[in-house]
């Protein structure tokens, strides 16, 4: 950005707090170099490289948002064998052409921009490594890179293999990769990635499921002339096994696919940083720590932040003693070279499922008169990171923690956790008496007297085991944040971040792992012979639950039980807080709740969002109703709805294409809608 566009940044932030969107269109110009998507585009997953979900456009506003029609509908099971309920891929606009993924085999496809018409698709061929994926129906966008002028489209599969074709043709790109040895794939175009994580395996059946497994959900993202490559395991719930492979970082060059580095997510030798968090030598045969959320960069330093998930397996790992760099962490990576410049690791020893679920989020701040360039990491917890993206340091100090130790046999958990002290976290860690529900006297001391059973507290509270002696009929955890399905969106005209959450407590039984072992993962294979990975049962596994119920089936803490927050990344303060949906139908019915005021609690289910240039755009969730809602992005105050064919299900897009501005939805319904995206516009000429 240059120093007049950050000039000009800054003074709209100033002039927001007091004089109103109005000026602060007029003071940033509102044009298309402002930070986020330019000249109408949405190049990247999540609109730029940056991932702030954000867009200036601003045709689509206040005024004329209830006037939005559906333009056009694509039906994404027309590309499945399977009946499939999602839709998880963000399109992405480029050049004037739309660009997505599809169906359990995730073809790629091109799409008229004005009409969702089919431009052209690829589809790769069967193998016996897609049809056993446990994550086909995950992808959630393509990458994209130029070479020689020539937009190329780059594509991860659920086989794992990298695929790049000319984003006007469809056809696979000359020199790149080398040939496939299996029917049906091109001469060139291709790069089976499984070739350079370093493991033995067949170009058909894949991994031996004995070592263990890997797959892809969201796209690659090109940096410069290299193509960065994340991908996923099976989700660590599902595992009872202590073997795995490690979901190593991989580098590419954008031209001929060339393999030019691998990242050890799993230090393999003493001379490798965090080597020593890794006891019991299990660095050497176990895995995961993927990272399957989708990837940020800062293109001008030519980093790479990658977000991670745990390592194998969730809720327990006694097998693991030590922190387990780098798991469930922030990584900034030379994209050149794939070294590590910094690290943060936002949970010790992770066994709770806390991976690092959404894309991280560039923002040039100022803080306390200071330029920071910073990075902005979300979690399932509810607590944001910032950084600054260049040499790590926390922008707000980060305090480590006492936290509650495990009575599981042979669990080491780490006695302390980071927590940072700003921003605060986006909804209570524990639950207080304070915050229990009080509709009505008799519901609150029902409540409290569930809560008597057990030990509340925050994030960190372990799982106990099956048989336990404890005093309590159980410990239960209290946070919450975000996930995969409803990312944060971030203006960087502003400073301020939105991220939607609603509460939640729960708890945590580990039984023996012999009990559940031999049990196989959901996959795409019409014969189910879709293994178990690994070979040694964990000791312990998940388990069940430990019976915590709200009083007469309603929830134990306060509302709202929906709502998106603000957040001035400047400063690190929450600016206001809006809840999200109405009171489910039968929470209106129970019969402890009649006569009681319902208003602004809040539906279930977590908001999806987007920022565009007045505009905070939200869902109610992906069992709410069918409905887009505008909202004031400096005061959340609700400015108009429109009409979706079905509930918005994971995130959305906007583009400008021959002078209409559109917006773009993942939709579905469970049961009766099929995934679909779904375009919005105004009606007739508007934009011309």
């Amino acid at each position: 950005m240059t120093a007049d566009a950050q000039r000009r940044r800054r003074s709209g932030r100033r002039l927001w707090t007091t004089l109103g969107l109005a000026l602060v269109l007029a003071a940033t110009g509102a044009t298309a170099q402002e930070p986020g998507t330019e000249d109408g585009e949405w190049r990247y997953q999540s609109g730029d490289a940056g991932g702030t979900r954000f867009s200036p456009l601003s045709q689509i506003d206040a005024s004329n948002f209830g006037d939005l029609e559906t333009a056009w509908v694509f039906r994404g099971d027309n590309f499945s064998p399977h009946e499939n309920y999602t839709f998880k891929s963000t399109p992405s606009y480029i050049d004037g052409i739309l660009y997505t993924v599809a169906g359990y085999r995730r073809t790629i496809v091109a799409m008229d921009a004005g009409t969702g018409e089919q431009l052209w698709s690829y589809r790769e061929p069967n193998t016996v490594r897609w049809e056993q994926s446990m994550r086909a129906a995950y992808g959630k966008g393509v990458g994209h890179g130029y070479v020689d002028d020539r937009l190329v489209i780059y594509v991860i599969t659920p086989a794992f293999f990298l695929h790049a074709l000319d984003g006007k043709t469809g056809q696979h790109l000359d020199g790149f990769g080398t040939r496939v040895p299996l029917d049906g794939f091109p001469e060139t175009g291709v790069v089976d990635l499984l070739a350079d994580l370093g493991h033995e395996y067949d170009p058909n059946m894949g991994l031996d499921p004995k070592t263990g497994y890997i797959t892809s959900s969201s796209p690659p993202i090109v940096v410069n002339d290299t193509i960065v490559v994340g991908n996923s395991h099976e989700q660590g719930y599902s595992q009872s096994r202590l073997e795995n492979i490690p979901g190593d970082i991989l580098g590419y060059d954008i031209r001929t696919g060339q393999h030019k580095w691998k990242f050890n997510v799993i230090p393999q030798t003493e001379s490798e940083f965090g080597f020593d968090t890794w006891e019991n030598d299990a660095w050497q045969w176990t895995g995961d720590v993927s990272s399957w959320a989708p990837l940020a960069a800062d293109m001008e330093r030519g980093i790479v932040y990658i977000p991670t998930n745990a390592p194998t397996i969730d809720y327990y790992g006694g097998f693991r003693p030590g922190n387990n760099l780098f798991g469930t962490s922030i990584i900034a990576l030379d994209v050149e070279t794939g070294n590590r410049l910094w690290h943060f690791q936002t949970v010790h020893h992770p066994i709770w499922n806390y991976d690092l679920p959404n894309v991280p989020i560039l923002y040039d701040a100022t803080v306390d008169g200071v330029e920071v360039p910073m990075v902005i990491q979300t979690t399932k917890q509810g607590m944001t990171f910032a950084f600054n993206r260049v040499t790590g340091e926390p922008v707000w100090p980060i305090e480590e923690r006492a936290v509650p130790a495990s009575v599981v046999p042979g669990e080491a958990l780490s006695s302390t956790q980071p927590f940072p002290t700003k921003p605060a976290p986006l909804e209570e860690l524990g639950l207080s008496e304070e915050n229990v529900i009080d509709f009505t006297p008799e519901l609150r001391a029902e409540a409290l007297e569930i809560m008597s059973n057990f030990r509340v507290g925050g994030p960190y509270m372990p799982p106990l085991p099956e048989g336990h002696s404890e005093s309590v009929q159980g410990w239960i955890s209290c946070s919450g944040g975000l996930n995969i399905t409803n990312p944060a969106s971030f203006d960087p005209t502003t400073g301020i971040l939105y991220q939607p959450s609603a509460p939640g407590c729960s708890g945590r039984m580990v039984q023996p792992g012999i009990n559940t072992d031999g049990d196989t993962h959901s996959c795409t294979s019409s014969e189910g012979d879709c293994w178990t990975t690994g070979t040694t049962v964990s000791d312990w596994v998940q388990g069940g639950g430990v019976g915590w119920a709200g009083p007469q089936g309603l929830p134990m803490n306060k509302p709202p039980y929906n709502r998106v927050t603000a957040i001035d990344m400047d400063t690190g303060e929450h600016l206001w807080w809006v809840p999200i949906g109405e009171a489910s139908d039968r929470m209106k019915r129970h019969p402890a709740l009649q006569g009681v005021d319902l208003s602004n609690v809040g539906g279930g289910g977590r908001a999806i969002s987007m920022v565009t240039g007045s505009l905070l755009l939200t869902t109610q969730g992906s069992n709410g109703p069918a409905v887009l809602d505008a909202r004031n992005k400096l005061t959340g105050e609700l400015v108009g709805s429109a009409e979706l064919p079905a509930p918005g299900q994971y995130g959305m897009m906007t583009y400008m294409h021959e002078g209409h501005q559109y917006i773009v939805v993942q939709v579905a319904r469970g049961g009766s809608f099929q995934g679909a995206l779904a375009a919005l516009r105004l009606p007739g000429d508007e934009g011309h």
